[in-house]
């Protein structure tokens, strides 16, 4: 018969932080060590849960060691203009990294639903992903309007009242962009409101910039050729993604408009279809090539998110090692 311990080691390797947390705070399971394995589980479960705006809570400081805290915060937002380090707006890679190390897990705990909207944020975020090696930066406001904004760009410009429309961005993308040029200045409600609501449609919007404007204006005239040239592959890569079959499940479930919650099999075939309508892509090789031996269970999903940073992404391990020290604080 399995002890109770032997239990809460499973239910480790499965990445089961918030089934441990309840059992360790709500009986007499360890011989002590309790606080030290509760701050573990719940920063498992945060980071696992993608509720990054919440890495470093401060209950966390002193119980969770160093490394894995640091390891978190790169993919955080700064909920402060000012805040240093940067995180996820610094560099959007090592939050790509550990989106697919989340992904991975929810697949083996066949949470689809989650995985769905791992996804979607993936999806929402990916043509910034294809511009940092650009603007050497994810999108940063503090640091956005040297590389988007002087003279002959329409970035967050107002198109007047009878003036011609020549920009394709939507109201709301001008909006947010628009404001993306400012909220540094802001105090941080205003800031974490622009994180929350806009900060994806700036991503859209730059995304179009390289993808789909039919007007291009100083944002990408003032580029190298070879320079715009590869962004623009890697921005219709993004857009590729984004309008595929995969990331349209997230209406089929709770995180959308419905009620229903696709199955393994429909989110392996989504995906298929989602890499056969890539296939005329330049950068789509790699993507097309991976196969069953592949031992991500979207096979291809890694490689993805790879050309479109121009760098390889791999998934994190950061969950697996939070499983590794969970165990062992609880041997």
């Amino acid at each position: 018969m399995k002890t109770a311990r032997d239990v809460l080691t499973e239910l480790a390797r499965r990445h089961a932080f918030g089934d441990i947390e309840a059992l360790v705070t709500g009986a007499a399971v360890l011989d002590g060590g309790t606080t030290h394995v509760a701050a573990l589980c719940a920063f498992g479960q945060r980071v696992l849960d993608l509720d990054a705006e919440d890495f470093g809570m401060p209950e966390e400081v002193g119980e969770v060691p160093k490394d894995l805290l640091g390891r978190a915060l790169s993919s955080r937002m700064p909920q402060r203009p000012r805040e240093h380090p940067r995180g996820a707006l610094a560099s959007l890679r090592p939050a790509y990294a550990l989106l697919l190390e989340v992904i991975a897990i929810r697949w083996e705990r066949r949470e689809m639903a989650a995985l769905v909207a791992a996804v979607h944020i993936a999806a929402e975020y990916s043509a910034l992903l294809a511009w940092e090696p650009v603007l050497g930066h994810a999108g940063d406001p503090a640091r956005l309007k040297e590389s988007v904004a002087g003279p002959g760009s329409r970035f967050g410009v107002a198109v007047e009242p009878g003036e011609a429309r020549n920009c394709d961005h939507t109201r709301p993308e001008r909006s947010a962009c628009d404001r993306a040029l400012r909220v540094a200045a802001e105090p941080p409600p205003g800031w974490r409101a622009y994180l929350d609501r806009q900060h994806s449609q700036v991503a859209q919007a730059l995304g179009d910039c390289a993808a789909r404007c039919r007007t291009p204006c100083s944002v990408m005239n003032r580029l190298d050729g070879d320079v715009r040239a590869r962004l623009v592959e890697r921005c219709k890569l993004a857009a590729e993604f984004t309008d595929g079959a995969l990331v349209k499940l997230r209406h089929a479930a709770p995180v959308g408009h419905g009620f229903g919650v696709p199955s393994p099999e429909e989110v392996q075939n989504a995906w298929a279809r989602t890499r056969s309508s890539l296939k005329r892509h330049p950068l789509a090789g790699p993507i097309l090539t991976a196969t069953a031996d592949d031992p991500y269970p979207l096979q291809g999903l890694p490689a993805l998110f790879s050309a479109i940073a121009a760098t390889t992404i791999a998934p994190d391990t950061l969950l697996d090692e939070v499983s590794i020290r969970l165990t062992a604080a609880l041997s």
